[in-house]
């Protein structure tokens, strides 16, 4: 298996996050920022080298039976702190909508002794504090970012980026390109497991020559 469980739930969430009520519409077809879908590519192989990295500390934990504990609210407001702009293909009619909210106004609150349950690997990651959270979330080298570099511009090209007077990019300079959102999942899957294979990669390599700043 190349990933545990815990990591197929996160990477799920994932592609809850960017494609919302599309996830399971994989035969339509729309429109789309070429230079967009260069960035979440991009952005899911660093996903992919991050969550490879942190559930090879989640697995170890686990093994060791040091887990923190952690509950269904703390998993809520995991969801509640993403913000829109990372989920840029949600929505009915366009793919950059808003997804609507999950809560109802009726829905009833669990006692205390329903919500505990053994600690997941999402709530595992939030237990860290600011500081871990971006070492983990770091590239550890400028080999393994020069690759994501370099592999996505092989895929979209080199973006042309014009900043406006005001501050935004120019749309006029975008391409926009059409593909199905069952392409653009496994576009994304793709990239994170792309991510997992450069951190196993990076560790080999620097377990004989050392080239990992600490």
């Amino acid at each position: 298996m190349l990933h545990s469980l815990e990591a197929y739930e996160m990477i799920n969430s994932h592609l809850s996050r960017i494609l919302g009520q599309r996830l399971d519409d994989g035969n339509a077809i729309a429109p789309i920022s070429k230079l967009r879908v260069g960035q979440v590519y991009a952005a899911s192989i660093m996903y992919g080298y991050f969550l490879k990295r942190v559930d090879q500390r989640f697995q170890l934990e686990k093994s060791m039976k040091i887990l923190p504990w952690g509950t269904k609210d703390q998993d809520a407001s995991i969801e509640q702190s993403i913000p829109d702009e990372s989920r840029p293909f949600v929505g009915k009619s366009h793919p950059e909508a808003e997804a609507p909210s999950r809560s109802s106004p009726g829905a009833s609150s669990p006692g205390f002794a329903d919500r505990i349950k053994p600690c997941r690997l999402r709530t595992y990651v939030m237990s860290f504090d600011a500081d871990t959270l971006q070492r983990y979330a770091a590239i550890r080298s400028k080999e393994a970012f020069g690759i994501i570099e370099k592999h996505t511009e092989a895929l979209f090209g080199r973006p042309e980026i014009v900043i406006t007077p005001q501050g935004t990019i120019d749309p006029s300079k975008d391409e926009l390109i059409k593909i199905s959102f069952g392409g653009l999942k496994r576009l994304i899957l793709e990239a994170v497991t792309f991510g997992s294979f450069l951190w196993d990669v990076e560790s080999y390599v620097d377990s004989r020559y050392h080239f990992v700043a600490n």
